[in-house]
Parts: structure tokens; C-alpha cells; sequence
């Protein structure tokens, strides 16, 4: 569900046209309905109502601080992997008792400012991370809790790119070692060793692996608490499916009945950290096209956006649904699909400005014929889009726009070229 939706021909988001807004700001673009934010949110915090459970938005996939603030008002909390996310997060308001910090690299500085932010729980990818942590926490006086990170390995199709959940990965421990660390650092004194951690990956279209990693893990479970250990919280992780093409993946519910009677009488509170299901539907890009190209045997659609703007078709080879913002009603689309069929479509690559072959949105893509200075939409868009920007080709990052019901606003500005050297001007330049 999202609320982005033609209405006669025009795209709108939630009840304010595409055009209007592309108008006032200009173009290219990121554009959010916090509607579909919110009910995304709501809607997988009933599917699991019936344990306790924190849902802790992935900051990563979508940080922008005005939408981290609803977040939190809507009783999120927050995953974070980095020190700049926990500034975004405090930022934004965000309660820190209810932040997870995961990530394979966390330096010293981010560790110890979590610390004193008074964070819920750190995620331990290894043992040497662990001692480390110790140390800090001794060193500064401050006690925190801590979820090992295991993999179970389970298969996860998805991208090669995407999957974390296997023995051979630079996140989390094997989960045959797991019992060893905890005998071995269990009784520190510092860092309160609570908590199973498990990211499978992301982008899964399925609840089997999930079900499979729960039913690896509880043995687990049953094994340390048998040992003294006390074990209170289960990590799932997120990875939980965005439609990129319509009505593809599980819903919250269609999750949570496979997860939720696993865990409903084990004594074991759940924390969940989903990203793309939240946002990934929640945004869309927005471009102009600037110029069409006839080729020998294949048509350019040349748009002010490219691969700068969003990474993911060229990194992962990501499927968005691409079409005009205003079309006539026999093109109006009425499901994002690869296998969308229209008669009188013609088939193009949608391409950026970026002096790479790789720059591109969409290739040997059918859609209804566009000109120059024609809108086109991106689909899906709100996750890991504007968060893997980059200034490549000293391109200004997109704005971002928030709209909310009939009125929308600016909740990013667009980047002008004194920001690509901001940080470069010496006093003498």
C-alpha cells in the first residue's frame, strides 16, 4: 500500500500533484508521502502486537531527519550503523534507549559517543569488537547491554550483494561459536552479554527463511539459558521485502504468522529493524526528460537524473517501475510490473547524464512515448535512493519533498555548486 496514485491521467502523491510540485521545486527530485511511511509502520507494529516487540527503523535506508522525527513520534525506534546515523537519530528526537548500533567497524569515537548517548543495545559483529567494547566501558564508567550477532546459516535469495546471513561473511559470528563467547565474556562487568542478533539479508521476497532462522536460533536459546546465561531479547534484523513490483512480497502479517507463534511462549522480547518495507514505497524520484536519442537499433530517454541520484539499478541491477507522471487514461497503470503490457508503448533504455555506460535507470524498459521536458517517475524510490546519492561528476544532490495529505515542503534543499566545495575553500581561495 502506498499513496502515490494517477487520478485522470496524473500522478499524485497522496492528494497533491507531481507537477505541482515539480513546478515549485524544480526537478530532479525525491518525493515522500509520509502517509505510507506511517501506515507502513503501523501496520507491521499490529502484526506483532502480540509479543513485545520494538521496531526499530533502518536509519540507513531513508535518514532524512524530518522523517526520522515522525518516525519516533509514531513510536519507532531505531537501527543505526554508523556514528553520523546516532547524530541524525538524536537529532531528530529519537529515543536513544530504544536505538540498536550494528555495523562491523565501529571506531572508538562512535563507540564511546553511543555510550554516553545511552543506547539500548550494541550489536557485537565479533569477539575482538566485544573486547574492545569491554575496555570502553570500563574506561568511561558507563555500562550498556549487547546482542551477538550470529549467523545462522540460512540460504536468502537475493542479491549477492544483499545477503549477510551466511558463514562466510564479514558480519556476525558463526553460531557454533556462539556459546563459547558467551561463556567466555559473559561475566565482564560491564557489557551486559543479553541478546541473539540475526540479519539474514535484504530484499527477500519469502517468510520460509526467516522461520528457518528462528528455529535454528531457539536451540541456541535453550542451550545458554541452560548454562546460566541470561537471554532476553531475540534481534531479527529486517530485510523484509518492498514491493518494487506490485503485491510480490509478504505482508507484515503474512511475516509475523510465521515468525510470532515460534517466539510467543519463550520468554523473549523481539526487536525488529526494518528499512526498505517501511520507505521503499514511500518515495518516488522524479526527473525531466532533456532529450531522446534514436539509436541504430535502440531508443535513449536521456532524464536530468542518473546514477549519482540513484545507485541501485546500476549496483544491483534493481528493477524500478519507470513511468510518465502524466499520461492518457488507456496508459494509466494499474500494478508496477516488469511484464506491465500496453499497446502503442515503445521500448527504451532510461538513462542519466553521468559520463559512465552503467548510468542508467532502466534498460530495454516499454513505456509510453515521452518527449523533451516530459516528467517521468521512478517507483520505489524512498529506500536507498537519496542515502546512496553522491556528488559524482560534481553533480548537487537532489531536494527532497515531504507531502502530507494536500499540502507538501521542502525537507532538503537541493544543493547548489558553492556545497560541492563548501568543504574544500581554504581563506586564501
Amino acid at each position: 500500500m502506498d499513496h502515490f496514485r494517477y487520478q485522470h491521467g496524473k500522478l499524485f502523491a497522496e492528494d497533491v500533484s507531481i507537477a505541482t510540485i515539480a513546478e515549485a521545486v524544480g526537478t530532479h527530485l525525491y518525493i515522500y508521502s509520509k502517509a505510507t511511511f506511517v501506515e507502513h509502520l503501523r501496520r507491521m507494529q499490529e502484526a506483532y502486537s502480540e509479543i513485545e516487540t520494538t521496531i526499530c527503523y533502518s536509519v540507513k535506508a531513508c535518514g532524512n531527519i524530518h522523517i526520522l522525527r515522525f518516525m519516533a513520534e509514531h513510536g519507532s525506534g531505531f537501527d543505526i550503523v554508523s556514528g553520523g546515523e546516532l547524530f541524525r537519530m538524536l537529532k531528530a528526537g529519537g529515543d536513544p534507549e530504544k536505538v540498536v548500533y550494528a555495523g562491523v567497524g565501529k571506531t572508538d569515537p562512535e563507540i564511546r559517543a553511543a555510550l554516553e548517548a545511552g543506547i539500548g543495545f550494541f550489536s557485537i559483529e565479533s569477539e575482538e569488537e566485544l573486547r574492545n567494547l569491554i575496555q570502553l566501558t570500563k574506561d568511561t564508567g558507563r555500562r550498556v547491554k549487547a546482542a551477538l550477532r550470529v549467523n545462522p546459516d540460512v540460504a536468502y535469495r537475493t542479491h549477492a550483494y544483499m545477503t549477510t546471513g551466511t558463514k562466510e561473511n564479514k558480519f556476525g559470528v558463526d553460531i557454533g561459536n556462539a556459546i563459547r563467547v558467551f561463556d567466555s565474556y559473559a561475566g565482564n562487568g560491564s557489557v551486559t552479554l543479553c541478546a541473539l542478533h540475526v540479519h539474514l539479508g535484504t530484499g527477500g521476497k519469502k517468510i520460509d527463511p526467516y522461520v528457518e532462522a528462528v528455529e535454528k536460533v531457539m536451540p541456541l536459546v535453550d542451550t545458554l539459558r541452560g548454562k546460566g546465561h541470561t537471554i532476553e531479547v531475540l534481534d531479527l534484523g529486517g530485510g523484509f521485502g518492498a514491493d518494487y513490483e506490485s503485491n510480490t512480497v509478504p505482508s507484515a502479517a503474512e511475516y509475523a504468522s510465521g515468525i510470532v507463534p515460534l517466539l510467543k511462549h519463550r520468554d523473549l522480547k523481539l526487536v525488529l529493524e526494518p528499512g526498505k518495507s517501511i520507505c521503499a514505497n514511500a518515495g518516488i524520484m522524479v526527473s525531466r526528460v532533456v532529450y531522446t536519442k534514436q539509436g541504430p537499433t535502440k531508443k535513449f530517454v536521456i532524464v536530468d537524473a542518473g546514477m549519482n541520484d540513484l545507485i541501485r539499478p546500476a549496483l544491483y541491477q534493481a528493477f524500478h517501475f519507470i513511468w510518465p507522471t502524466d499520461v492518457t487514461q488507456d496508459f494509466v497503470p494499474v500494478r508496477r510490473s516488469k511484464r506491465l503490457l500496453f499497446e502503442g508503448t515503445e521500448v527504451v533504455d532510461v538513462v542519466g547524464p553521468i559520463c559512465e555506460s552503467g548510468d542508467f535507470l532502466a534498460q530495454d524498459w516499454a513505456m509510453p512515448p515521452v518527449q523533451r521536458g516530459d516528467l517521468i517517475a521512478t517507483f520505489t524510490a524512498g529506500a536507498y535512493g537519496f542515502t546512496m546519492s553522491s556528488n559524482y561528476n560534481a553533480r548537487c544532490r537532489p531536494a527532497e519533498v515531504l507531502v502530507e495529505g494536500d499540502t507538501f515542503r521542502v525537507i532538503g534543499r537541493r544543493e547548489t555548486y558553492d556545497d560541492l566545495i563548501a568543504r574544500e575553500v581554504s581563506e586564501r581561495a
